[in-house]
């Protein structure tokens, strides 16, 4: 399997991490942003990004637009990723968007870290620096 293909199942794998993690003091349960959407557990509810985009973006804070600016980025380094079926991907233009992306979870968890009682833990950041690093980092062979 070449190293394109084989970096692609991990990039996938970032629609199944939570990017940020919401906790509040008290006994409410955390709440999750994924990629894809919105996950609460009090009450249950799962909000689909396009959802959140087109029906729910009125009089929010500006921080919270980090959100679909990080899954676009994340789009851009999916599809980049994409070409390396056709062995045409260039390593650092996916690094670059991944990066980007963990920039914009940085913004976005530090954004709802400011209201009270509620503590954001950016894990996409991580998820996505760590992906770019160690999948597109350049390797001599």
């Amino acid at each position: 399997m070449s190293r394109s293909r084989s970096s692609l199942l991990p990039l996938l794998a970032l629609l199944a991490i939570p990017w940020s993690v919401q906790t509040f003091a008290g006994t409410r349960p955390p709440g999750f942003v994924f990629a894809w959407g919105l996950v609460n557990f009090d009450p249950f509810s799962v909000t689909f990004i396009w959802d959140f985009l087109f029906r729910y973006t009125m009089g929010l804070p500006d921080y919270i637009l980090a959100w679909p600016l990080s899954v676009a980025c994340y789009a851009a380094a999916l599809a980049s990723a994409l070409t390396g079926l056709f062995d045409r991907e260039d390593p650092r233009v996916t690094a670059g968007p991944l990066a980007a992306a963990g920039v914009a979870q940085v913004s976005l968890a530090r954004g709802f870290s400011f209201q009270p009682g509620r503590t954001a833990w950016p894990l996409g950041t991580l998820a996505c620096w760590l992906l770019a690093w160690w999948v597109y980092r350049r390797r001599d062979a």
